[in-house]
């Protein structure tokens, strides 16, 4: 039985994609950065920086891409201070405090920067009920690179057998799969255009996977 799950933040556990695509159009506009819906699409479930270094590639852009992280998160921050509205998923508190009274160890592993996770979780109360966070941000590589998880997995203190990750984006996806861990993809109509096909199972509402519907899934021995 599964003893961990390791959630991602943005698009699991809150809407926060608005948020970050309206400090992002603000970091396009002050640079100029004619960024078509296919591009910004492909960013989905990447940290800030790979994505600034393709935009820089992209562009041809004569800039570091550490100014355009520093100018993005500078708006998100402005944006996040000045009471832009988002709210938790719904369901998803529900589903926490569901595996936590039930022994299960929970792991943050998001592509966003650390100060950001803190932000968000600081708003919702939510470091009462995880082990531990990762952010993808400080890592060598971000998602679909597998590192991120295989390190989650290891913070949870069970063997990847034991542990499954809720994802949302074909990137994280990805990273689980290369990862070997069981990849639960959520559905929930906040992540436009990505690839559910390659998640172990495909889910729209948390019910879903509360710990009597695991039972009845195969996972690996």
């Amino acid at each position: 039985m599964i003893k961990a799950v390791i959630f991602d933040m943005d698009g699991v556990i809150i809407n926060s994609e608005p948020l970050h695509k309206k400090a992002y159009q603000m970091m396009f506009r002050e640079f100029n950065l004619n960024v078509s819906d296919e591009l910004y699409g492909s960013f989905t479930g990447m940290a800030t920086l790979p994505i600034c270094e393709k935009l820089c590639a992209e562009f041809s852009l004569n800039l570091s891409p550490k100014l355009l992280v520093k100018t993005k998160r500078k708006y998100f921050k402005s944006l996040f201070k000045n009471g832009y509205e988002f709210k938790l998923i719904d369901g998803v508190l529900k589903l926490i405090q569901h595996y936590k009274q039930n022994g299960i160890t929970l792991v943050l592993a998001s592509s966003a920067s650390m100060d950001n996770i803190n932000m968000i979780f600081k708003k919702f109360d939510l470091d009462q009920y995880f082990k531990a966070k990762i952010s993808g941000a400080d890592l060598k590589a971000s998602k679909p690179n597998p590192e991120i998880f295989e390190k989650a997995a290891k913070l949870t203190g069970h063997p990847k057998k034991k542990c499954l990750v809720i994802e949302d984006a074909t990137n994280g996806i990805i990273a689980a799969n290369s990862a070997g861990i069981f990849c639960i993809a959520f559905d929930g109509g906040h992540s436009k255009n990505q690839d559910y096909n390659i998640a172990d199972l495909v889910i729209n509402k948390f019910e879903s996977i509360y710990l009597e519907k695991l039972r009845s899934i195969k996972f690996p021995s």
